[in-house]
C-alpha cells in the first residue's frame, strides 16, 4: 500500500443494485486512496445510511443512467468510473426498447460523460451472456477469453449486453477532455450469487410452497460457472486500481469473472445453498422430458405474447431460460491474474457459508470485509 493521502474519487454507477453494493462495500474497505466515493443509482438504498466510510466521504445520487444531464453531473470530476448499471430481465419483463435503452444508450452516455469530463478510466459489468451460450445451445466448455465461440443473440438482454460491452472496448483509447486517452476494460461475471441475489431467495419461496422441494428440470451432466458476488466485486475494485499503470496490458480488453466456486448444474448448484437451509431437490435425472419442458416454455412464451396487453405474465420458465440452463457453460482462465494480479478474496466455502447464512435470515445485506481481510489480501503492486 501507498502512503499517500487519499485523493481519488470513484463513481460506481448502479450502485445499490445486487452486485453495486458488494462493489460500493469492497472498495470503501479495499480502495485506500478513496477520498470520494460517489454512488449513482435510480433508486438509492437505505443502506447507505448505514455505512461506516471512516474518512472517505460518501456521495448518494440519485439519477437516470438514461438521462444525459444526469450522467455528466455525476461523471463530472471523478478519477475513475465502474458502471455496473443496467437491466437483467431474461423473462420477457421489460420491453426491449427499455432494455436497449438503459443498457446500450446508458453505457453510450457514461462514454460520453467521460470523454466530455476528462475521466480517463472505466470499468464496465458485462456478463457471459454477451458471448453465450448461443441460440444454437453451442456449449462453452472450460474456455478462456481466446477460444472461438459464435455469439449468436435472439433475445433483448443478451443482444444489449454484447453491444454495450463492444462500445467500451471500442472506446478505448478516444482522447478525452485534456487530450489524454480513455482507458476501458469490460468483465463479464458467469452466474453470480451471493448476498442480496434475490433469484435465490425466489427459489427458496418457491420450494417452501411445495413443502421443500424443488424438481430436477436440468441433467445434472450440464455444468454452469458461478462465481460469488464479493469475488466479481474485488475484481472491478483491482481492475479499476490497475487500469492506470497496466493500461497498455489491460485497455480494450475483457476478462470473465472467475473463482474456486464448483462447476455445477443450476439445480445442482442452488442445493449448496439451498440444501442447508432445508430444501431438496427430487430427481436424479429430469421428471420431465426436455421435449415436454421444451412446450410448457413455449406455452409460457405465448401466454406472455397473448397477454402483454394488459398484464405482466413473466415466468421463470420461457425458451430462452431453459436454452440457458440446458448448455454447459464453464470457465477456465487465469487472465485477470496474469494481467492485474487478480486472486478471489473468498474461498467457496466462505461464500457458500456467507450465502447460506443471507439466506436463512430471508434479509440482510452484504457485510463489509474485515480488517484482517484486508490485511490477508493486501496490494497485489507491493
Amino acid at each position: 500500500m501507498t502512503d499517500r493521502s487519499p485523493d481519488l474519487v470513484y463513481l460506481v454507477t448502479g450502485g445499490c443494485g445486487f452486485l453495486g453494493e458488494h462493489v460500493v462495500r469492497t472498495l470503501l474497505v479495499m480502495e485506500p486512496q478513496l477520498r470520494e466515493l460517489r454512488v449513482f443509482d435510480l433508486h438509492l438504498g437505505p443502506w447507505l445510511e448505514t455505512l461506516n466510510p471512516g474518512p472517505v466521504q460518501v456521495t448518494p445520487i440519485q439519477g437516470d443512467v438514461t438521462r444525459v444531464d444526469d450522467v455528466v453531473a455525476a461523471v463530472a470530476g471523478a478519477d475513475v468510473v465502474i458502471h455496473t448499471a443496467g437491466l437483467v430481465d431474461v423473462w420477457g419483463q421489460v420491453d426491449p426498447e427499455v432494455i436497449h435503452r438503459v443498457n446500450v444508450q446508458g453505457t453510450q452516455n457514461v462514454i460520453e460523460a467521460c470523454v466530455q469530463t476528462g475521466t480517463r478510466f472505466l470499468v464496465y459489468t458485462s456478463s457471459m451472456e454477451a458471448l453465450g451460450p448461443n441460440s444454437k445451445g453451442h456449449p462453452f466448455y472450460r474456455s478462456n477469453e481466446d477460444t472461438p465461440y459464435e455469439a449468436i443473440h435472439t433475445e433483448p438482454y443478451p443482444r444489449s449486453k454484447a453491444q454495450a460491452e463492444r462500445l467500451v472496448l471500442e472506446a478505448n483509447e478516444r482522447k478525452v477532455r485534456g487530450g489524454l486517452p480513455l482507458v476501458t476494460c469490460a468483465l463479464r461475471p458467469t452466474g453470480i450469487y451471493g448476498e442480496g441475489h434475490q433469484l435465490m431467495l425466489d427459489f427458496y419461496s418457491q420450494a417452501q410452497r411445495t413443502g421443500g422441494w424443488l424438481f430436477r428440470a436440468i441433467p445434472p451432466s450440464v455444468e454452469h460457472g458461478r462465481v460469488y458476488a464479493g469475488n466479481v466485486a474485488w475484481m472491478h475494485v483491482l481492475a479499476a486500481r490497475e487500469l492506470g499503470s497496466r493500461a497498455t496490458t489491460m485497455g480494450g480488453q475483457v476478462y470473465f469473472c472467475y473463482d474456486d466456486s464448483p462447476y455445477k448444474s443450476y439445480e445442482d448448484f442452488n442445493m449448496e445453498i439451498l440444501g442447508p437451509c432445508g430444501i431438496r431437490l427430487l430427481g436424479a435425472r429430469p421428471l420431465l422430458p426436455y421435449f415436454l419442458l421444451f412446450l410448457l416454455a413455449t406455452l409460457n412464451a405465448f401466454l406472455q405474447w397473448l397477454l402483454r396487453p394488459f398484464v405482466v405474465y413473466a415466468p421463470l420458465l420461457n425458451p430462452y431460460t431453459l436454452a440457458l440452463a440446458n448448455t454447459t457453460f464453464t470457465v477456465h482462465t487465469d487472465k485477470a491474474q496474469r494481467h492485474f494480479g487478480y486472486q478471489p478474496l473468498y474461498g467457496w466455502e466462505d461464500s457458500r457459508d456467507r450465502t447460506v447464512s443471507w439466506v436463512k435470515t430471508r434479509k440482510g445485506h452484504p457485510g463489509p470485509l474485515t480488517h484482517d481481510q484486508a490485511r490477508e489480501v493486501g496490494d497485489p503492486g507491493s
